[in-house]
Order: C-alpha cells, then sequence, then structure tokens
C-alpha cells in the first residue's frame, strides 16, 4: 500500500486531504494527517477580534471536524523529516514512514528573532493581532485606552495575509471615531516596503487612503530592535519611532522541524517549484500554503488556488505522467477599509492588483481597488464559506488561474 503523509491541518493541509481522499483507492493509498493543535482557528477573523466583532469562540473548531473518513489523523509535534529514509518522526518517538510527503504546516509570527520585542512589554504596550492570544490581550487593551500614539509595524516581508496590517489601521481609525476620540490618537503604519503595498498600482491606492484618514506612512523602515521601557522602535539607520501601542507583524518563519530536516531557506520555508510546488531537493515531497516559498502572497486564498491545481497534478505525478497544470500565483483578499465598506484586491506572479470588476465583467457584484459595501459584506460571508465549503474540498465558484476579464489595465 503506498502512503501519503500531510504534515499540518490547517487551511492547506485539510484542503488536500479532503480533495485526494475521495480520487484515491483506499485499498491503495493510505492517507496520513498529522497536527499538533486539535483546534482550528478561522485566522482571517483576528483582525477583527481586537474591534469587539468576533470573540474566540466565533473563530475556533475542532479540527477532526474537517478529516474526512478514511483520513488518519495523528496529533503529535514534528521532531524531523528524514528525506533519506522515507520517514518523519514525531518527539515521542513515533516514526511515520512515507512515499509520497506534503508539508503544510505554515509560517508562524516569530517575536524572538527581533531583540527586545517580546521583553516585559508584550501584551502589555506590545501585541499582535495574528494569534488569538495576541488579539484578545490587544482587545483588552483597546476597549479601556484613553488615547495616544499607536504604531502598527511590520518587520520583515513575507508575512501571511500581507494586507491585514493595513486593514487592522483602516479599522482602528474607524473604531476610535466610532468612540468619539480619533482626535486623541496618532495612527502610523510603520513598513520596510517603499510604499503602502508591494504593487505599485494598489501601494498608489492604499497610499491615498492612509492620507484621508490621516494616517501617517514610514516606509523603507527596517527595524533593528524594540527599546520596550521606553516604547520606542530604532532602525538600522537610528531612525528612532516612539509609540504608546506597538502593534506588531513579527518575522514569520516556517515551523523549526523544517530547519533541522534541511529542508528551508533562512525563514524555514520550503523552496519548491513555483509551477507544481514540487521540492527543489527531493522528488517525493511538495509544500503548500504559508510553508512553501513561493513568490506570492502567503494567503488562504493562494492556498486555495494552489491545492487547486495540485490535486490534478499530483494524481498526474504518481501515475509518472507529466504534470498537467502550472500555478500563476493567483491571489484575490478583501481588504477591510472601516466604516461598512472594503476593497478587492486580484493577483498573479505576472499581473498587479488592477481596477475593474470581479468575478463578471462589468457586474462584479465585487469592485477591485474601490471601497464599496458589497466588498465589506463579501469577507465577512467568506467565514462561511471557509467553515463550509473550502475546508471540507468543495467546488468555489472562482477559477483556480487569474482571469482578466474585468479587469482595467492603468499605469501608476
Amino acid at each position: 500500500m503506498k502512503r501519503l503523509l500531510v504534515l499540518g491541518a490547517g487551511t492547506a493541509g485539510t484542503m488536500i486531504a479532503n480533495k485526494l481522499r475521495p480520487r484515491l483507492d483506499e485499498r491503495e493509498w493510505k492517507i496520513t494527517l498529522v497536527d499538533q493543535n486539535e483546534t482550528h482557528y478561522y485566522q482571517p477573523g483576528l483582525l477583527f477580534l481586537p474591534f469587539g466583532t468576533y470573540k474566540r469562540e466565533d473563530l475556533e473548531k475542532p479540527k477532526r471536524r474537517f478529516i474526512p473518513a478514511g483520513v488518519d489523523l495523528h496529533m503529535g509535534e514534528i521532531d524531523l523529516v528524514e528525506p533519506d529514509k522515507n520517514q518523519v518522526k514525531l518527539v515521542d518517538g513515533t516514526e511515520l514512514p512515507y512515499d509520497y510527503l506534503i508539508i503544510a504546516t505554515g509560517t508562524h509570527p516569530t517575536p524572538d528573532e527581533t531583540p527586545g520585542l517580546d521583553g516585559d512589554e508584550w501584551y502589555k504596550s506590545i501585541f499582535d493581532f495574528y494569534t488569538i492570544e495576541g488579539a484578545e490581550a490587544l482587545a483588552e487593551k483597546l476597549e479601556t485606552w484613553e488615547g495616544g500614539k499607536l504604531v502598527v509595524q511590520i518587520i520583515e516581508m513575507p508575512i501571511k495575509c500581507p494586507v491585514a496590517p493595513l486593514e487592522f489601521i483602516f479599522l482602528a481609525d474607524a473604531f476610535f471615531a466610532e468612540r468619539g476620540m480619533r482626535d486623541s490618537v496618532q495612527l502610523e503604519y510603520v513598513t520596510p516596503l517603499p510604499g503602502a503595498f508591494t504593487k505599485p498600482v494598489a501601494a498608489k491606492y492604499l497610499g491615498d487612503m492612509l492620507d484621508d484618514r490621516k494616517i501617517t506612512l514610514e516606509s523603507d523602515y527596517f527595524l533593528e530592535r524594540v527599546e520596550g521601557d521606553e516604547h520606542k522602535l530604532v532602525s538600522y539607520d537610528e531612525r528612532e519611532i516612539d509609540y504608546d501601542i506597538l502593534v506588531t507583524i513579527p518575522v514569520n518563519m516556517g515551523s523549526k522541524y523544517i530547519e533541522r530536516s534541511g529542508l528551508g531557506d533562512e525563514l524555514r520555508h520550503v523552496p519548491v517549484d513555483k509551477r507544481n510546488f514540487l521540492s527543489t531537493k527531493h522528488d517525493n515531497i511538495f509544500a503548500l500554503g504559508d510553508a512553501a516559498a513561493l513568490p506570492t502572497s502567503k494567503a488562504g486564498s493562494v492556498a486555495h488556488f494552489a491545492v487547486d491545481i495540485f490535486t490534478d497534478n499530483f494524481l498526474d505525478y504518481i501515475q509518472g505522467k507529466p504534470m498537467r497544470e502550472e500555478f500563476d500565483g493567483h491571489a484575490n483578499c478583501f481588504i477591510e477599509s472601516g466604516n461598512g465598506k472594503g476593497m478587492l484586491i486580484d493577483f498573479n506572479y505576472d499581473t498587479e492588483p488592477l481596477p475593474g470588476k470581479y468575478p463578471l465583467p462589468g457586474v462584479g457584484p465585487f469592485s477591485l481597488l474601490q471601497e464599496t459595501e458589497a466588498n465589506h459584506w463579501g469577507k465577512l460571508m467568506f467565514k462561511w464559506a471557509y467553515w463550509n465549503v473550502l475546508l471540507e474540498g468543495r467546488a468555489m465558484p472562482i477559477p483556480a488561474l487569474m482571469s482578466m476579464a474585468g479587469k482595467i489595465r492603468e499605469e501608476v
């Protein structure tokens, strides 16, 4: 019997299990999914938790609920992948052999990579919102905060959901205005990028939105250290930024076992062929989702589109056939902009976000690079689709490869 081993029961790993199980004969294939945590969090919802839109119970469900019959879920911490032996060792000593391995253990905030970040002020004046613990601590802080300077700061790219920091500061602007205290709050957005976003057209739109909201933008800022006692950021070129509350996006890194196994780059993401997700080092190892070193966004939409492409490719590959599809880096993201409105961007490896209508040309119902109420409701409704359609491997009415239909080319 052939053995398929999937590491990680998050978004990508769960979708893979649901899509492949009905297409691989159970008499010939054993599928095992490995994870160390029982709870699945709807990560896009963490953005809203600090502002009271959601609570923890709105964003969590048991992972076992989404694992299909015929897939073994093995709970345990991964210690090492041994490609020369085609096996994975767990911390408790368990050895799991494989014929094919899929790495889908994501990327994670790693605050201890930055001097001073996770010191005594962690969850006192310094917060993240990419973890359930950080989002809850920040919610508690904002509930009683009387004003001052709030800084949203990205340490290094890539990060998962790269638009979330912008969404956070837009929501913060609306949150404080609704409480009648916006004039008592100074907002600053600090990024290592040359502008508000990685792509020029989108960066222009988003930069204008920051200006309209009187949010200061500090670009090309590469953080060297945090001086928590003095509430101060210090960059490598010695620019100093003070704050009362720091909302930071720490360095994002893959799981430590990837480094121990010699499978990752300097950020512990797995180098793969960007078109088919096959490891550049091993011909029976793939990496998907945020665990893969791909030149596109680390976002749930990328995992969704990638898994759609991967499924047929994998079935070809195990039969010795050429993989038929090539992933184009397709990503689309709703950008919550506050006050009941949102934007939408849709792009891939070669085409940056452009204005237009999506998914139907001239109809939408969603507008690209434009603030609308429909985009806001699209983002909120996606939570239902995530739990009830996406994770279970059901087809979404969106093509995996990006289409230019409805897009308007625009010069910067």
